[in-house]
C-alpha cells in the first residue's frame, strides 16, 4: 500500500533539511517526509571524511537564512557543518520526518491524479511505493557512489595505496609517508596542508593550476559586533557583507579579467615569497571561468614556505612501481597517491522519471528560474550557486516553492508547470563554467536560456527579486486542476 504525502523531499543534506524547515514554517498544515538513501543526516558533509574537509565558502552565507552560524570558524570544517545541519533538524522537529535508508529509484507523474508516485528501495532491499502532490529534489548534483578518476596507464603497477577522497579509508595511517595528491581544486587545496602534520612530504601534482585566495579563518568584525548586538543581527550583517564581496569579485572578474588576474596572482606571490615559481598558481583561463579556491589563513602557502609540501605542474605519463612517471621524465616517488580528480555530476540521484507514461529526457528541458523545468509539473530541484554559497539559492528556492503551494491552495489549483510558450527563447548552457566536471556532463544536463524566466542568473540579488518578490502567475507558469490538465494533454495528443 502506497503512503501519500503533500510533499516529499529527496535528500537529508544541507538543502533537504533547509527545505523541510521552510515548509514546516510557511506551510504548517502540509504533510511531508524526507527520503534519504543513506543512514544519517548531512549529505555531502557526512559523506566526505578526508583530512581537513571544510567549506569552500564562508559560513555566514553557507548557513541558513533562519539560523545563525555562531562558531568562531568562518571557513568551517566538515564536522562542524554536519553538526549545524543536525542541530537544525533537531530544533525544527524535522528528524522524525526523515526516512533513512530510502533510495528513490523512479518517479512517475500522473496528470489525472496530479501526483507523483515514487518507487523507493529500502536498505533491506524491499521496494515500496510512496506518492506526493509536490516533489522537492534536494539530492545535490553529483554521484555519491562514484567519484571521477581518469584512466591512468600502469595503475596496477603502483605498489602503494591509491585513494579517492570521496571514499577515504577510516583510520588511514599516512605517518612518515610520501603522499602525492593529483588535482588542483578545492579538495586538493584542502588536503595538502591537512596531511603535512604526519606525512613525510606532500606533493600536489596538477596539470592546470587554479586561482586561489587566502581568506581569514575567523571574522574580527563579527567578534566585535557580538559584544553589543544580538547574534541574528550580527549574522545578517556579516551575511550581507560577505555576499556583496563575493558578488563584487565575481563581477569584477568578468568585467576586468586581466586586472583581477594580476590582483589574485599578486596576493599569492606575497604569500609564497618572491622566489616561488608562480607558474604553479597561474591558470591559463580567466578568473571565475572555474571556481576560486579559498585557502583559510593561508595554510596551503605556509606549508609550501616551510618545505613540508610542494607543487608540481606537469602531465602524467603513467603510474610506476614507486610512484608516478611524468611526461617530463621525472618520477614523483609516492607511498600514497590521492586522486583528487573531481566528481561525476548526476541529477536527481540517478532516478528515472516519467510524465504520463513518457520517459523524461532532462537534456531536452530548460530550467525555469533555476528550480523547475519546462513541462515537468509539481517538481522543484535545488541547485545552488557556482559563484557563491550553495545555501543562498537553496533558501530562496524553498521559499518560492512554499509560495507556489500556498498560491495553489488559495486558487484551488493542484498543478503548476512552466510552459515553454515563447519561440524566441534561445537555449544556453545551464552552468557557465569550464570546470571538468561540468564539461563531462554537459550533454546530459538540462539547458539554460537567454532571457527570463528561463535564464539562470547566478546572481543573488536578481534571484531574490524574482523568487521572493516576483509574480507567480507570470504567463509562463501554468496553474490547473487535474481534469483540466488531462483534457489539455488529450487535446495536444490529438493535435
Amino acid at each position: 500500500m502506497s503512503e501519500h504525502f503533500d510533499v516529499l523531499i529527496v535528500g537529508a543534506g544541507l538543502s533537504g533539511i533547509g527545505a523541510a524547515w521552510h515548509l514546516r514554517h510557511q506551510c504548517p498544515g502540509k504533510s511531508f517526509a524526507i527520503l534519504e538513501g543513506r543512514d544519517t543526516i548531512g549529505g555531502t558533509w557526512d559523506l566526505f571524511r578526508y583530512p581537513g574537509i571544510r567549506s569552500d565558502s564562508d559560513m555566514y552565507t553557507l548557513g541558513y537564512n533562519f539560523k545563525p552560524w555562531t562558531e568562531p570558524q568562518v571557513i568551517a570544517d566538515g564536522d562542524r557543518i554536519r553538526n549545524y545541519i543536525q542541530q537544525t533538524a533537531r530544533e525544527g522537529g524535522i528528524e522524525q520526518n526523515i526516512r533513512f535508508g530510502h533510495k528513490v529509484l523512479s518517479a512517475a507523474w500522473c496528470s489525472d491524479t496530479a501526483s507523483w508516485t515514487l518507487q523507493v528501495q529500502k536498505a533491506s532491499g524491499e521496494t515500496v511505493q510512496m506518492s506526493c502532490n509536490w516533489l522537492m529534489m534536494c539530492s545535490g548534483y553529483y554521484n555519491y557512489e562514484e567519484g571521477f578518476t581518469p584512466e591512468f596507464a600502469g595503475r596496477d603497477d603502483f605498489q602503494g595505496q591509491t585513494i579517492h577522497p570521496q571514499f577515504w579509508p577510516e583510520n588511514l595511517d599516512y605517518s612518515g609517508k610520501r603522499v602525492v595528491v593529483i588535482g588542483s581544486g578545492a579538495t586538493a587545496i584542502t588536503l595538502i596542508p591537512s596531511m603535512t602534520d604526519k606525512a613525510r612530504h606532500v606533493t600536489m601534482l596538477q596539470r592546470t593550476p587554479s586561482y586561489v585566495v587566502s581568506v581569514p579563518q575567523q571574522d574580527p568584525m563579527a567578534k566585535l559586533l557580538r559584544t553589543f548586538l544580538p547574534e541574528m543581527t550580527v549574522y545578517n550583517i556579516c551575511r550581507k557583507r560577505n555576499n556583496f564581496i563575493t558578488q563584487l569579485i565575481f563581477k569584477l572578474s568578468r568585467k576586468y579579467p586581466n586586472a583581477m588576474r594580476k590582483f589574485l596572482l599578486k596576493q599569492v606571490q606575497a604569500q609564497v615569497g618572491k622566489d616561488f615559481d608562480m607558474k604553479h598558481f597561474t591558470p591559463p583561463y580567466k578568473p571565475w571561468d572555474q571556481r576560486l579556491c579559498a585557502v583559510p589563513n593561508g595554510d596551503m602557502f605556509k606549508v609550501l614556505r616551510q618545505g613540508k609540501a610542494s607543487v608540481v605542474t606537469d602531465h602524467i605519463d603513467r603510474f610506476v612501481k614507486n610512484g608516478i612517471l611524468l611526461k617530463s621524465g621525472k618520477v614523483l616517488e609516492a607511498d600514497i597517491i590521492v586522486t583528487a580528480t573531481g566528481l561525476n555530476l548526476r541529477l536527481f540521484g540517478g532516478m528515472n522519471m516519467t510524465v504520463d507514461g513518457e520517459a523524461v529526457d532532462m537534456s531536452k528541458r530548460i530550467s525555469y528560474k533555476g528550480l523547475m523545468f519546462n513541462d515537468l509539473p509539481n517538481m522543484s530541484n535545488t541547485l545552488g550557486y557556482t559563484n557563491a554559497s550553495w545555501t543562498l539559492k537553496a533558501d530562496l528556492i524553498a521559499e518560492y516553492v512554499c509560495r507556489l503551494i500556498q498560491h495553489m491552495d488559495k486558487t484551488g489549483t493542484r498543478i503548476a508547470v512552466p510552459r515553454r510558450n515563447d519561440p524566441s527563447v534561445k537555449e544556453a548552457p545551464l552552468l557557465d563554467m569550464s570546470s571538468g566536471y561540468v564539461a563531462r556532463a554537459a550533454a546530459a544536463l538540462p539547458k539554460g536560456a537567454d532571457k527570463a524566466p528561463w535564464k539562470l542568473y547566478q546572481n543573488y540579488a536578481l534571484d531574490m527579486d524574482q523568487l521572493r518578490n516576483g509574480e507567480l502567475e507570470d504567463g509562463v507558469m501554468s496553474f490547473s486542476k487535474p481534469h483540466t490538465a488531462a483534457a489539455a494533454a488529450a487535446q495536444r495528443k490529438a493535435a
